[in-house]
């Protein structure tokens, strides 16, 4: 497998095995041992790097970037980011001058995600370093330097290029990706890679036949109508944010402790419906909006609603060589709420998310579409509890009196996240926490009184 592209200013060409990680080659090839192995998951943000192609420069994290994944894109790791005659970075001296580094270890990756938010004249710090953990010197002096650098100008080295190289493994159209996936069965598909590397980096696992989706534009188109988003299934995170985070705040709200920075970069919203873990944290959400999934096998295209996707654990509703191709969102859904429910607030994964839309006219409950991840083996609709709202007066009694339909409607199981046990109440406290939300009352977790 041959890949090309330029690598601290310099094109390079690598001949390796289409899963070997970029972390792995600068360390083991090239010896820039600047970027760190922390977690080896995308958790940490110790091996960040800046990656640069047509739509601009952005944080990766390389533990869980595969080589061919960077054919034609300029890739910037933390030694190429003081210029070349060696004058440190506006954010590398201010990290000197503001003492935000004590032992070091993970400063290669927070000078990282500072130097690409400083490119791309970023000044919400908290949430551009929300996706690197640092032990020692804590936040605050960090902040602080990201907050000195701001005004500096971004020096000209940091303002890199793509380069013009084929990329191996790559279907650049859906057709093209209809055909391969139609001859490889079996065959894995990669596009932003944040689940299906830790297959390689944790499961050791062999991909067998693997195609790259990141240049297979037409999977990465946004379209917007007077009713509907238009969502391909390679459209990133990040940009889904910022499409509908006006829109459905609360959705957006969630969007943003989704990952990190550089995991919503590379996450699709393809991959996370496609893998069908119960606890992905897009599904809810866009099953309570009343969402439609669009899948490709060949030449047939199919559409369903998005919750009949998920038939068992492990098991979707998609046939050997058939791919989901994207996914329509209704609009003007007013009353769309998402509740994301984790140990850590920033960059975790979800103990339970649960996703309310009810249609209440007259101060009743006309519709009602209630979705909840973490609770089941797939992502599930709460229809007992649905069917003992509508109807109903929108009161804190009706509420009261639909509590114990939650126990119909799911047995969740205990594990290291959360017992059976809190997963319920919290789900039926999810409920109270919807109305007290529409109702206008306080109802931020973080906000505590006395």
């Amino acid at each position: 497998m041959h890949t090309t592209f330029r690598l601290n200013g310099k094109v390079v060409s690598v001949d390796s095995d289409p899963t070997r990680t970029l972390l792995d080659w600068l360390r083991e090839d090239r010896g820039l041992t600047g970027t760190k192995e922390g977690c080896n998951e995308g958790d940490c943000g110790a091996c960040s790097v800046i990656v640069t192609d047509d739509d601009g420069a952005r944080t990766l994290n390389a533990c869980i970037l595969f080589l061919p994944q960077l054919a034609g894109k300029a890739v910037r790791t933390v030694e190429g980011i003081a210029a070349p005659d060696g004058t440190l970075h506006p954010v590398q001296q201010a990290m000197v001058d503001h003492h935000g580094s004590q032992c070091g270890f993970c400063t290669p990756g927070f000078i990282v995600a500072m130097a690409a938010a400083h490119l791309k004249g970023r000044t919400d710090h908290d949430d551009q370093l929300a996706g690197n953990l640092c032990r020692c010197t804590g936040y605050a002096p960090i902040v602080r330097a990201a907050q000195a650098a701001e005004s500096a100008p971004v020096p000209a080295h940091m303002h890199d290029t793509p380069v013009d190289a084929p990329a191996p493994f790559a279907p650049a159209t859906e057709d093209a990706l209809a055909d391969w996936y139609a001859a490889h069965p079996n065959g894995t598909l990669i596009a932003g890679a944040t689940d299906v590397g830790l297959w390689v980096t944790k499961q050791f696992r062999d991909l067998g036949d693997v195609a790259f989706l990141n240049r297979c534009t037409d999977l990465q188109t946004i379209t917007e109508t007077d009713d509907t988003f238009y969502i391909g299934a390679g459209v990133t995170m990040t940009r889904v944010l910022d499409a509908i985070g006006d829109h459905y705040p609360s959705y957006g709200q969630m969007i943003g402790r989704y990952g990190s920075v550089q995991v919503r970069n590379a996450a699709t919203i393809g991959g996370n419906i496609a893998n069908g873990s119960p606890i992905g944290d897009n599904p809810p959400a866009l099953i309570a909006l009343g969402a439609t999934l669009h899948l490709r096998c060949g030449d047939t295209r199919r559409h369903m609603p998005l919750q009949d996707f998920f038939l068992s654990y492990g098991k979707q509703d998609r046939a050997p060589g058939e791919f989901v191709t994207g996914i329509s969102i209704p609009k003007g859904r007013v009353n769309h709420r998402v509740y994301k429910i984790s140990k850590r607030f920033d960059q975790d994964i979800s103990a339970v998310c649960g996703a309310f839309d009810l249609d209440i006219t007259d101060g009743t409950v006309t519709a009602a579409r209630i979705a909840f991840g973490g609770m089941a083996g797939t992502p599930l609709r709460a229809s007992t509890v649905e069917a003992a709202l509508t109807g109903q007066p929108w009161t804190a009694q009706t509420i009261a009196a639909a509590l114990p339909a939650f126990a119909q409607d799911y047995q969740p199981l205990s594990d290291m996240r959360a017992s059976a046990a809190y997963r319920l109440q919290t789900a039926q406290n999810l409920l109270r926490r919807y109305h007290a939300d529409l109702s206008g009352a306080a109802h931020d977790v973080r906000m505590v009184s006395a």
